[in-house]
């Protein structure tokens, strides 16, 4: 029998008056227990979309359980989003990869790593390249507390066999 899904609140990182900031995120509760995300986070880090996460009602600490192998690609912009979208939609679907979020200021989509990396920087480096008011990040390769040391995880996954 398949579950609804639900909500979770996941912590994202702190404001600068020390406030958390809290995403929510649609999950599916899977017979196990755990939680399975349905869509990438636009803030909290080190997930995507397919995780499996299991949360600890009694202290709300997250415990990532297993990777889904899906890459997480936030993409921000001072200018016009529109554009940017019409660009970058069709190409990383043909790769099938899926948007997640769109409003005025960001973009974020869920592509898996088999992908390749070299495959996705360069659409996003061609598509933002001409445009100084966008950036583009990956919301869960790297630590988050350095933002610059890579996870790693993907290694395992892209060996050949």
């Amino acid at each position: 029998m398949k579950k609804a899904l639900r909500t979770v609140e996941l912590f994202a990182g702190t404001r600068p008056d020390g406030q958390p900031i809290v995403e929510q995120l649609p999950v599916r509760e899977l017979d196990s227990g755990e939680l399975q995300l349905v869509r990438s986070p636009a803030f909290a880090q080190g997930l995507a979309s397919g995780d499996r996460i299991r949360l600890h009602p009694d202290t709300r600490d997250l415990e990532l359980v297993q990777r889904s192998g899906n890459l997480s690609i936030r993409v921000f912009t001072k200018g016009e989003m529109t554009p940017l979208a019409d660009a970058l939609v069709p190409a990383l679907e043909k790769l099938g990869g899926e948007l997640d979020l769109h409003n005025d200021r960001m973009l974020v989509f869920t592509i898996h790593a088999s992908c390749g990396f070299d495959t996705i920087e360069n659409i996003m480096n061609q598509t933002l390249g001409q445009n100084p008011d966008s950036a583009w990040t990956y919301g869960n390769v790297y630590d988050p507390r350095d933002g610059t040391t890579p996870l790693n995880w993907w290694q395992d996954l892209l060996k050949p066999e």
